[in-house]
């Protein structure tokens, strides 16, 4: 099992955590975490984009000129792909662009990217993360004391304070232990988690 660190909010080592080798070290699978992220992406892709065809354009109904006799090539339609103001050919029409991956691939892929965190020395675990009020400088301090930016916090339930001591900083994200996925792991440069978000995590995916 992977031994971590553990930090209080001050940046200050006060022990050491053992990490699950079921979540936490297990042989990361490239190929999944890539599915896993396009996956994410795809789902959220809105699909509105929307050009008209030749046949939807307005005007062009009749020949700009006749057929034969007068040097030009032969047109149907000012309206056709060719003419400015004409229809785009194969244009794109509002479609859905979500594809499913089975249960197993996606907790294989957060595994993965869990792993991988570990593995590159950018998880840490806090003892607690406990604000007396919402106030983005106590969030603020702690990252500055860690020495981090650009972070995925993720916390146990009912953490509201800090949840919205975080609301208001750029590079901060704040994620509950069922709303972590694999794109915001990557994304972010450190994952933080408090000890009991570890905890739920082992129990949910171990």
């Amino acid at each position: 099992m992977a031994n971590v660190s553990v930090y209080n909010i001050e940046g200050k080592e006060v022990g050491t955590m053992e990490l699950n080798d079921a979540v936490f070290g297990v042989e990361v699978n490239d190929h999944l975490v890539h599915m896993a992220v396009v996956n994410q992406l795809a789902n959220n892709r809105q699909g509105t984009q929307k050009a008209k065809t030749r046949s939807e354009v307005s005007g062009g109904g009749r020949k700009p000129w006749r057929q034969k006799g007068t040097g030009h090539a032969r047109q149907g339609s000012t309206r056709a792909p060719q003419w400015t103001g004409g229809g785009v050919v194969f244009a794109p029409v509002p479609r859905d662009y979500s594809f499913k991956m089975n249960k197993k691939e996606k907790r294989a892929a957060l595994k993965s990217a869990l792993t991988s965190r570990v593995e590159e020395k950018k998880f840490i675990v806090i003892d607690e993360i406990s604000f007396a009020d919402m106030k983005t400088k106590n969030m603020a301090n702690m990252l500055k004391n860690l020495e981090v930016s650009k972070a995925l916090v993720v916390l146990e339930d009912g953490n509201t304070n800090a949840e919205v001591s975080a609301r208001n900083i750029a590079d901060v994200k704040t994620a509950k232990t069922n709303t972590i996925n694999v794109y915001d792991i990557l994304k972010y440069n450190t994952v933080i988690a408090t000890k009991a978000a570890v905890a739920s995590i082992e129990e949910v995916y171990a």
